[in-house]
């Protein structure tokens, strides 16, 4: 399936996908560490567990061990990522660290996750968490800043769905709101944790106006998304990639849509979509075959996002690369998905809307113009025939 809305085949570059202003709006802290970093941390914090101490080959080991096709081992990778993230100075050098990588992968935007509860093992507080990774992230901003790059740095806090800490997470989060902190998250196994097992603290959040999403409908499936939407009130789903099982797709191609698909269609529910993520949990088998064609051709509020950058070994660059090849995206197909998110995102209306117009509206309009003028030069030196 191609784009339906590339004009004369501006198809990007590599070089123009890197350049590209792009948003992300589902990124894991701790699925996004520099292998050496790990290895460095792992050394000053005493951390022995470490199935390779050379980071080449920690990173091959994170891929391959996150490649296994069951969500439930890819999540047991974490363990070492947590393991060297439990002190103040640590978590300041893994945030900052994630802005830089981002802002260098041409991302003006992001929104990070990760679950405070899961770094206290060594005294920290959950206020002392939160602070530590907002000064990394402002740190990471301004040195990207330093270095002729922009990007801003929202924080998702995140509760541990087998856990019950959901609604002290959810007040830290609002506590936080005006100081890093753009809004809340539940993340871990789908199976057995239903989102209605946390309900006190999204009816909390909902009573305090504040924004939340939830992961549904990654390795779960449609009753996981219901739970969320109906349930919950979620403002956009982790994932989502599993509302595909309520699309049917006829064999003349015309397509329809049941209830709940409609109903995320027609609200505008954004689906922060993870090509890369979804390929090695089992929830697609390709990118070609990945949902986010036929979504992306339907129009739903899909997104583009790296999920854990580590384990699959990706980058905001590298999914849209992938989904270059395998759907014949151009450019204003990446600025149509730029924009989906930069709408999504947990920011006010006019901060969002500043973002679109000053930021990612010119800088693909600059890469267009360029693509133009490159066939331009590419036509004006052929040789005229003779007539």
């Amino acid at each position: 399936m191609t784009s339906q809305t590339a004009p004369m085949g501006n198809t990007p570059s590599s070089d123009q996908i890197r350049r590209a202003p792009k948003v992300l709006l589902h990124d894991h802290l701790d699925g996004g560490l520099r292998p050496g970093t790990i290895v460095e941390l792992a050394r000053e914090t005493g951390y022995d567990r470490l199935p390779e101490t050379d980071p080449d080959k920690l990173g091959v080991w994170f891929r391959e061990a996150a490649d296994s096709g069951s969500l439930e081992r890819y999540l047991e990778t974490f363990s070492h990522t947590v393991g060297v993230m439990q002190t103040r100075d640590a978590l300041v050098r893994i945030a900052r660290e994630c802005a830089e990588d981002l802002a260098a992968d041409g991302v003006v935007y992001a929104e990070v996750r990760y679950a405070p509860e899961q770094h206290l093992e060594k005294g920290l507080t959950l206020e002392e968490v939160v602070e530590a990774v907002n000064e990394g992230f402002r740190e990471g901003e301004r040195l990207a800043r330093e270095s002729g790059r922009r990007i801003r740095v929202g924080a998702l806090l995140t509760a541990m769905r087998h856990a019950a800490r959901a609604l002290e997470i959810a007040e830290l989060a609002n506590r936080y709101r005006d100081l890093g902190v753009v809004g809340f998250d539940i993340a871990g196994a789908e199976a057995g944790y239903p989102p209605t097992r946390h309900l006190d603290a999204f009816e909390y959040l909902k009573r305090e106006n504040n924004h939340f999403t939830i992961h549904a409908g990654e390795a779960f499936g449609l009753p996981s998304i219901w739970q969320a939407l109906q349930w919950c009130g979620a403002d956009r789903l982790g994932h989502g990639v599993r509302i595909i099982d309520d699309i049917q797709v006829q064999a003349d191609g015309t397509v329809k849509l049941g209830r709940l698909a409609s109903y995320v269609r027609d609200k505008r529910i954004p689906l922060e979509l993870c090509p890369s993520s979804n390929l090695q949990t089992g929830a697609a088998e390709s990118y070609a075959e990945h949902p986010i064609g036929l979504l992306r051709r339907l129009h739903f509020r899909a997104t583009v996002n790296t999920d854990n950058r580590l384990m699959s070994g990706t980058s905001m660059s590298q999914e849209f690369e992938h989904l270059v090849d395998a759907f014949g995206y151009s450019l204003d197909d990446m600025q149509w998905f730029s924009v989906n998110a930069m709408k999504s995102a947990f920011i006010p209306f006019d901060e969002r809307l500043a973002m679109i117009n000053d930021v990612i509206k010119p800088g693909y309009a600059e890469l267009k113009s360029e693509w133009l003028f490159q066939q331009t030069a590419s036509t004006s030196g052929s040789v005229p025939s003779e007539g």
